[in-house]
């Protein structure tokens, strides 16, 4: 089993930056796959940003060069840097690690960005 804790989330003004982190614990392949996911009220979760072991990443177009994702393999922790947020940024983002083949998912932290 894997454990995964959020951080970082809360209220910013648009143009703002927040930085969200998650460490996983548990039995962790040294393979796979970290990521942030959100989910808009009344829609499905969908993603933000992906990272592998090996420093691949992939974003969603929206964020491209507003959002980071970076980890720490020596720590099983990923981050993901908010700069420039907006309003439509607003959502509730998840931590997400595919491990052995399985999927894990975090509580979720709220993110809300006012105007």
């Amino acid at each position: 089993q894997v454990q995964l804790v959020e951080s970082g989330g809360g209220l910013v003004q648009a143009g703002g930056s927040l930085r969200l982190s998650c460490a996983a614990s548990g039995i962790i392949f040294s393979i796979n796959v970290m990521g942030w996911y959100r989910q808009f009220p009344g829609k499905q979760r969908e993603p933000v940003a992906t990272i592998t072991s090996g420093g691949s990443t992939v974003y969603v177009d929206s964020v491209k060069g507003r959002f980071t994702i970076s980890r720490d393999n020596a720590k099983n922790t990923v981050y993901l840097q908010m700069n420039s947020l907006k309003p439509e940024d607003t959502a509730v983002y998840y931590c997400a690690m595919t491990n052995l083949g399985y999927d894990y998912w975090g509580q979720g932290t709220q993110v809300t960005v006012s105007s």
